[in-house]
């Protein structure tokens, strides 16, 4: 045993198989990880309690240094999981741009490995609205842009609703660069029949909406399993200018009635949006 093996105790491990590696993967301290793995001894591979490798800590905390560095090594499992979460899903997941190109770059990840939900990092991303890394995902080539989770979600159709949280230029930008790949169904149906424009709709996403009207594509009248249309779930949540949106393109049916026999206008009335149903109602009848 060298000396500063002996200091350090670089096999060390912890009640929760912490190492000193992992340690230094989790904080990101480059300098304590390059020391150890140039030490040698340290088990590059080992699962901490919870199953997570220092390659996967390192990623999913976006420290791209560590990361190199264990990758520079020759030594981890660049797609040893946890849970159902590859190094790569998680840090796509998390919007770590650096650390998603530095495992793409080594070509051996799997860039569409999927997690419970079925979802790749590419609809992880597309989610969560994170731009570069759904850009970084489309450029390495090899992903399934239109492929499909669970719910037979899309990357377009998570990225067209996305959570009310994520800034709607990131969620707008994250829709344009799937659109300009040219490979993504502009209408594919979920496991309810719902489309990306229906999703857009429910949230009230404008410029998504409007982007998606603008390919031509899309079908603005489209029913899902309930009968229901993009119109109606705008209507439903009082999304006026979505409903704008949908009226202008002289495509909608207002009238239609979804399974439970409520139009548009039916959904508005119910839920108190009053601009929303003088729109509809306008537009049943817009000479009064």
């Amino acid at each position: 045993m060298g000396p500063l093996e002996g200091l350090f105790g670089v096999g060390a491990i912890s009640s929760n198989r912490f190492t000193p590696l992992t340690l230094a993967a989790v904080n990101g301290h480059e300098t304590v990880a390059k020391l150890l793995l140039e030490i040698g001894n340290a088990d590059i591979g080992l699962k901490d309690s919870w199953g997570r490798t220092p390659l996967f800590t390192a990623a999913e905390k976006g420290h791209s240094a560590v990361v190199k560095m264990l990758l520079e090594s020759g030594q981890v499992d660049v797609d040893s999981k946890y849970k159902s979460w590859t190094p790569l899903s998680r840090a796509a997941l998390r919007g770590h741009e650096e650390v998603v190109k530095l495992l793409l770059d080594t070509r051996r990840v799997d860039t569409d490995s999927r997690d419970s939900e079925g979802r790749t990092p590419l609809s992880s991303a597309a989610l969560y609205g994170c731009e570069a890394v759904v850009k970084a995902l489309i450029e390495d080539g090899r992903v399934n842009v239109d492929t499909k989770d669970n719910q037979g979600r899309t990357p377009l159709f998570l990225a067209a609703g996305g959570y009310s949280w994520i800034e709607s230029e990131g969620r707008e930008a994250v829709v344009k660069l799937l659109l300009e790949t040219g490979k993504v169904d502009v209408d594919a149906k979920d496991s309810d029949g719902s489309t990306p424009l229906s999703n857009a709709a429910w949230n009230g996403h404008e410029a998504v909406v409007k982007l998606l009207i603008a390919t031509g594509l899309a079908d603005v009248d489209s029913k899902d399993s309930h009968g229901r249309t993009p119109l109606s779930f705008a209507a439903q949540n009082g999304h006026e200018a979505v409903v704008k949106l949908l009226l202008e393109t002289g495509e909608v049916d207002v009238d239609t009635k979804d399974s439970l026999g409520r139009t548009a206008l039916s959904w508005a009335a119910l839920n108190g949006n009053e601009a929303v149903v003088r729109l509809l109602e306008w537009r049943r009848n817009p000479i009064a």
